[in-house]
C-alpha cells in the first residue's frame, strides 16, 4: 500500500512541475497591454479654458462660444442679454495627439490661433502612468482701433502669447481634475507699471452627475495683475450636456472673454458682486 501511495505521489509531482513551467512560459509570453484612460473631460474646454482633450485624427470641429453681459445690469438690459461677446472657431485634429485651431472674437475684434499637443497619456495596466500631460500655445492679435489717435499700434505691438502645461487626472469614472500652469506675454501694455509677463495657475474639475450630464468648475489665479485696470481672477461654473455625441456647455462666469490672454489677465468682473456672465459653448463635428 505504501508503495502505491508513493508511486501516485511521484506521478502527480512529475505532472505538476512541467505544468507550472508551462504556465510560467505562457505568462511571460503574454503581451502586457496598456489601457489609455479616455474621457477625462467630455469636451476640449473645461469651461473658458482648454481641457486635456484633443480632436480626433482628421476631425474638424466648428465651435460657437457666446457670453452675454453681466446679470446685475438689471431688467433694463434684460439681465445682460442685450450685450454679448461671441467667438467662432475651427479646430482640426492633425492626428490623435495634435490639434490646431483658429478663432475670432467680437470682443476687441481679436483673432487667435493655437496648437495643443498631447505629450503623455494617463494609463492603467502593466506600464501605468498616473496622469496626462499636454502642451498648449496660442497667439492672439487685437485689431480694434483705439479711439485715441495717438495710440497707433503696429501689428507686432498688438500681439499676445500664451503658453500652458495641461496636467490632468481622471480619478474615477465620476471625477476628474486638471492643473494648468500658465504664462502670458503681452507685447504692449496700457501703462509702464503693467507687467508684460504674467504667470498664473488654473484649476478645473469635472463631476459626473448622470450618464450625460456633468458639473464643471474652473478658477485661474494670476500671480501678478495689471495696475491700469481692476483685474480679477477668473471663476466659472457650468454644466456639460452630451447630446448625440456632442457636448453643449452652459456657463456662469465673471469673464466675458473666451481666450486665455483675456480671461486670465484682463478680467474685471467680481463674481460674488453679481458680475456674472451667462453663456454657452456649442460645437458641431465634421
Amino acid at each position: 500500500m505504501k508503495k502505491i501511495i508513493l508511486t501516485i505521489f511521484v506521478v502527480l509531482l512529475s505532472i505538476q512541475i512541467p505544468a507550472q513551467d508551462l504556465l510560467d512560459i505562457l505568462d511571460s509570453e503574454t503581451p502586457k497591454t496598456d489601457n489609455i484612460v479616455s474621457a477625462t473631460f467630455k469636451g476640449t474646454r473645461i469651461l473658458n479654458g482648454h481641457s486635456i482633450e484633443n480632436r480626433k485624427d482628421k476631425e474638424l470641429e466648428f465651435i460657437i462660444s457666446h457670453r452675454f453681459g453681466r446679470i446685475n445690469l438689471g431688467f433694463d438690459e434684460l439681465f445682460g442679454l442685450d450685450k454679448s461677446n461671441i467667438r467662432f472657431a475651427l479646430e482640426y485634429g492633425v492626428n490623435n495627439n495634435l490639434t490646431v485651431g483658429l478663432g475670432r472674437s467680437s470682443f476687441e475684434k481679436t483673432y487667435d490661433g493655437f496648437l495643443k499637443y498631447s505629450l503623455l497619456k494617463q494609463k492603467t495596466g502593466a506600464n501605468s502612468f498616473p496622469f496626462a500631460v499636454s502642451f498648449f500655445g496660442s497667439v492672439a492679435v487685437k485689431t480694434l482701433k483705439d479711439y485715441d489717435p495717438a495710440d497707433k499700434r503696429t501689428f507686432a505691438e498688438s500681439l499676445f502669447y500664451v503658453g500652458q502645461v495641461l496636467i490632468a487626472k481622471k480619478v474615477s469614472p465620476s471625477f476628474s481634475f486638471q492643473v494648468t500652469p500658465t504664462y502670458v506675454h503681452r507685447n504692449t501694455v496700457r501703462i509702464a507699471a503693467d507687467p508684460h509677463d504674467i504667470f498664473a495657475v488654473g484649476l478645473g474639475t469635472r463631476m459626473k452627475l448622470t450618464k450625460r450630464v456633468s458639473f464643471n468648475s474652473e478658477y485661474y489665479f494670476a500671480f501678478d495683475q495689471s495696475k491700469s485696470i481692476d483685474a480679477r481672477n477668473s471663476l466659472a461654473f457650468g454644466v456639460d450636456i452630451e447630446t448625440g455625441g456632442h457636448v453643449f456647455q452652459l456657463i456662469l462666469s465673471n469673464a466675458i472673454t473666451m481666450i486665455e490672454k483675456s480671461f486670465i489677465t484682463e478680467n474685471t468682473g467680481d463674481f460674488f458682486a453679481g458680475d456674472i456672465h451667462f453663456g454657452f459653448n456649442i460645437s458641431r463635428t465634421f
